[in-house]
């Protein structure tokens, strides 16, 4: 059942993308002061709000595994960190060939750049803590302390480009104060978003499989070394 879920999830990604590929390369116009380069918009945008939903579902399981002391949301909170960490790793590289077409440069020190660049490094290190404990609980407990802890960068960074009005352009989005595109331009952002958030439920729901055969195999071996 979880397998054709997946599949489901793949396959609705994958026709959702390909429609949005063909609407934003022949019926979205060019943006009159960018050219054709807004387009990397469809992508940079959505990947953005997949890695938050997902920094935001590890803060909810980081909190769900303190209260509960169950490690099965300690599973789902590094499942969907590395979620976060691949489709932010999206939003910064497509961010600095933005850039490096609108500004001739490709990284600068930007409020909003900055601040979404501490916050992936932030979550790099929590999958690097996780690394550095071997005991199952005392790793669960320090990985969720840290992702609660790291968490409120996110929302420094989606409110940073309201805060601060550094180089970095203000919002574009009609459901955030001082955004709005032209008719037509905005809905494939929601629409690919839809699609991303597809792909990474099924990325995650990979992660989460993997990471439970990872602690049974622990399991067996601290038991095998146990017995010796």
């Amino acid at each position: 059942m979880r397998d054709k879920i997946m599949m489901a999830l793949a396959g609705l990604a994958a026709l959702i993308i390909v429609w949005v590929l063909h609407t934003i390369l022949w019926q979205v116009p060019d943006e009159k002061n960018q050219g054709a380069i807004f387009r990397i918009i469809y992508f940079h945008v959505p990947s953005a709000m997949t890695a938050a939903a997902c920094a935001l579902a590890a803060f909810v399981a980081s909190v769900l595994y303190l209260v509960k002391r169950n490690l099965s949301y300690d599973a789902i909170a590094v499942a969907v960190t590395e979620g976060a960490l691949l489709f932010g790793a999206v939003v910064l590289v497509t961010g600095m060939i933005w850039a490096r077409i609108i500004w001739g440069i490709w990284w600068t020190w930007d409020a909003r750049l900055t601040s979404m660049l501490v916050s992936w490094l932030m979550y790099a290190g929590y999958l690097m803590l996780r690394r550095a404990v071997e005991e199952p609980t005392e790793r669960a407990r320090n990985s969720a302390v840290l992702s609660i802890f790291i968490f409120p960068g996110v929302y420094i960074t989606w409110k940073s480009i309201e805060w601060w009005r550094t180089q970095h352009p203000g919002p574009v989005l009609s459901i955030r104060q001082g955004g709005g595109m032209a008719p037509g331009m905005e809905s494939p952002i929601y629409v690919n978003l839809l699609a991303l958030l597809c792909l990474a439920a099924v990325l995650v729901m990979l992660r989460y499989n993997q990471e439970l055969r990872r602690r049974e195999l622990d399991s067996l071996r601290r038991t095998a070394h146990a017995m010796i």
